[in-house]
């Protein structure tokens, strides 16, 4: 195993369609990964986390700022010697070459070829997956789903201290990509690797991470256990990006120490804020309920959607342009064009400045 940190890295590309104008990709970036850990770089396309990885592959050199391995500068450590494996998104298989030697690509330049089957056959025993009868085929006789298995049998198929994935299931439908989550977990738990994992998918953030780290614009916002960025996020931006349904927004003034929200209503603040500030009032779906008339706000189903595996509908409902959603039973029936009454728990609300998008707290 081995230890990853990113001392004030950045790094800018030049836009040749745009005349060559600078564009910064990472600014400044800290972040250290203790051996064995498992961390997701999560953030939307464009914020800097497939170049945070390439980084650290060694892929591309930093404009400033040092990566070190063990404590140790990348640029110290021969190629050879990184004990790196890396799967990407378009798994990186030689056309022309079965399964079997691309798996085998490392172990054969060392002479060690013979190593291949016990390899493979581990991968088989922890994933549960026969990939064995994968080994004599040629990519272009592979799913999609039997791709990614091989990449990332090759992936473990070598002296392994540091494994970085590159979005590794986003071209797989959802039914395999469930599974091969598990499948990775299993390996991960098993090799017991220092693992960088590169995503947009909160749900594969979930599955894989001991920790989560979200970036926008090149630098991180928060890091944390998924729970705690959810439950607990220092910024609108982690509020709006983690959670399913999307969390409401409601803006609002203060007004004699308090939020204003108009007909939703005027609720405490967590702490005191200059009157007319503009303040941005967040709640999740699941803490707003259907009450009887007269209890709390009118509103009108604009939309019904079932989630059936989840087991909940969401209600998109909407007063004096205003729109929110709600989360209810599955088994509760709505209709679009019904008025219902919504119950606001604030005291589960999150405050933001409407400028910042700092939490108040």
């Amino acid at each position: 195993m081995r230890t990853i940190t990113l001392k004030n890295v950045s790094k800018t590309f030049y836009d040749k369609s745009r005349k060559l104008t600078p564009v910064l990709a990472i600014k400044d970036f800290n972040l250290r990964v203790d051996d064995g850990e498992a961390v997701v770089l999560l953030g939307p396309s464009g914020c800097g986390k497939t170049t945070l990885l390439r980084l650290i592959a060694g892929l591309d050199d930093p404009d400033a700022g040092e990566i070190y391995y063990n404590d140790i500068p990348l640029d110290a450590i021969p190629i050879e010697e990184r004990g790196i494996g890396m799967v990407f998104q378009n798994y990186v298989l030689i056309p022309h070459w079965e399964s079997r030697k691309t798996v085998g690509f490392f172990l054969r330049l060392r002479d060690r070829e013979q190593e291949v089957p016990a390899h493979v056959n581990t991968v088989a025993k922890i994933t549960g997956v026969d990939i064995e009868s994968l080994m004599g085929r040629f990519p272009r006789h592979l799913s999609g789903g039997e791709k990614q298995r091989v990449s990332i049998a090759r992936a473990f198929a070598r002296d392994l201290e540091l494994l970085l994935f590159d979005e590794p299931f986003a071209n797989l439908d959802a039914k395999f990509r469930s599974q091969a989550r598990v499948e990775l977990k299993r390996l991960i738990q098993e090799f017991n690797v220092t693992l960088v994992y590169v995503t947009h998918d909160q749900v594969e953030a979930m599955s894989v991470a001991d920790r989560i780290v979200v970036i926008n614009a090149g630098r991180i916002v928060q890091s944390g256990p998924y729970h705690a960025l959810h439950d607990d996020p220092d910024s609108l931006f982690v509020a709006q990006f983690l959670g399913t349904p999307t969390i409401n927004t409601f803006w609002g003034r203060v007004s004699d120490g308090a939020w204003d929200g108009s007909y939703m209503g005027r609720v405490a603040l967590p702490r005191p804020q200059r009157d007319g500030s503009e303040i941005i009032v967040g709640i999740r779906p699941e803490f707003i309920k259907i009450c009887d008339a007269g209890a709390g706000i009118p509103a009108t189903i604009e939309r019904v959607i079932p989630f059936y595996a989840e087991k909940y509908t969401l209600l998109e409902v909407w007063l004096r342009k205003r729109r929110w959603r709600i989360q209810v039973p599955l088994h509760e029936f709505f209709q679009p064009g019904e008025t219902v009454h919504c119950l606001l728990d604030w005291s589960r609300a999150l405050f933001f400045n409407a400028q910042s998008g700092e939490r108040i707290r």
